[in-house]
């Protein structure tokens, strides 16, 4: 019951915040909104197939580029620019993980890693669209020609309704036939493959299905910032990412809610890691010394493991 209960309470009052919220806090809700899209995305390949991926932000980045480039040619619509940020950064997974997904554990996480870095250098190279220095959108995104997403409280309202359009399809693809199949290769796969399985296609899938909404979030983000950079695809923000859904992960599992893998997690996490960092920075600007030992207690109290496991 809690596993489904904690989700529903975080969706509720991201729903009801507008209306006590100022401009700013706005902004700031819909850039945890827009991450824990993303950690949903990764807690999707993480915590339902155990791929650790370091290559995440590349996908997320890949998205954001998708919408800058699409309107510096002309392409500003969400109809258009949003559904080829997906492809592009799904196609992206799809061709890297059809490499990467042949290694297994710290093989893994370095093959992505290092096409997340390259993903990376492409970026600083594109000197047509702003290169190192990023390039800087002329507006938001339009839907079927309107400027709604002007509006902080549309666009509040347009970024829940996609992270919970994502959460139920990743919760309703990990309790489907396929979604079993990936947990039980997480746990044995030599069982499943005694079973007449193959985990690779699988996993492959799942890989171009979190790659396509990490490009969404990627896409959310870029009309957030008004601004891309190669600095969405460093592999610092795929660490912040793995921390959002492991840290979420071990949260939920102490409040009863589930862990990795449970999605709700995930949300929790990075409202959790977006909100604290935000608070800390407003104390003093060493505030990363303080958010490393809280990482470290929370590590110590929820005694989980990378996969969400009690030791």
């Amino acid at each position: 019951m809690r596993v489904v209960l904690l989700p529903l309470v975080l969706l509720a009052a991201l729903a009801l915040a507008p209306l006590a919220a100022d401009g700013y806090t706005l902004s700031l809700l819909a850039r945890a909104m827009i991450f824990a899209l993303a950690a949903v995305s990764l807690d999707f390949i993480l915590g339902g197939a155990g791929l650790v991926s370091f290559g995440h932000a590349a996908l997320m980045g890949i998205g954001a580029y998708g919408v800058g480039i699409l309107m510096e040619e002309g392409a500003r619509d969400t109809l258009i620019a949003f559904p080829a940020a997906m492809a592009a950064a799904g196609l992206f997974a799809l061709a890297t993980g059809a490499i990467s997904l042949k290694t297994r554990g710290v093989y893994f996480i370095m093959i992505t890693l290092a096409f997340g870095q390259m993903a990376f250098f492409v970026a600083q190279s594109l000197s047509a669209y702003g290169g190192d220095d990023g390039l800087t959108l002329a507006a938001r995104s339009t839907i079927a020609g309107n400027r709604w997403l002007r509006s902080p409280i549309t666009f509040h309202y347009v970024i829940l309704g996609l992270l919970t359009a994502t959460a139920l399809l990743c919760a309703a693809i990990l309790a489907s036939p396929f979604g079993r199949v990936l947990r039980a290769a997480k746990d044995n796969e030599r069982r499943v493959r005694a079973l007449g399985l193959n985990p690779y296609p699988y996993r492959l899938v799942a890989y171009a299905i979190a790659g396509a909404l990490a490009g969404l979030s990627g896409a959310l983000f870029a009309n957030l910032t008004e601004f891309v950079s190669p600095a969405f695809l460093s592999w610092h923000r795929s660490g912040e990412l793995i921390v959002m859904v492991v840290a979420g992960g071990m949260a939920a599992s102490a409040l009863g809610a589930g862990g990795m893998g449970r999605l709700g997690g995930a949300i929790l996490g990075a409202l959790g890691v977006v909100l604290v960092e935000e608070g800390l920075s407003h104390l003093t600007e060493h505030w990363r010394i303080i958010f490393g030992p809280l990482l470290v207690l929370l590590v110590l109290v929820g005694g989980a493991g990378i996969l969400g496991r009690r030791k």
